[in-house]
């Protein structure tokens, strides 16, 4: 569990990355979620992007990614979503 002051430091630094993730009409599937848990080994702290022809709204999306890869939800605002789990990469510079 992340602390309020860490989630605000991390929702700092997501501005300045691109959406690594889209999730489209199918929703949330298995290729995405396997594109998510990828994503977060390699950058910790991902930014995720649903597009407008998807039936699920970006809370939904948001908890149901949260769910299947334990991962901490930094924001959500409109239709983008920023979550964050600590990588096991050697050498990596960690955000927190």
């Amino acid at each position: 569990m992340i602390t309020t002051k860490e989630r605000a430091t991390l929702r700092g630094f997501a501005n300045n990355i691109p959406d690594l993730v889209f999730v489209g009409k199918e929703g949330v599937n298995e290729n995405v979620i396997k594109q998510v848990v990828d994503n977060l080994q390699a950058h910790e702290l991902i930014k995720i992007k649903v597009q407008q022809n998807c039936s699920l709204t970006a809370y939904e999306v948001c908890n149901l990614l949260v769910d299947s890869t334990q991962a901490e939800p930094i924001s959500v605002v409109g239709s983008k979503i920023v979550l964050y789990k600590k990588t096991t990469k050697k050498g990596f510079k960690h955000y927190l």
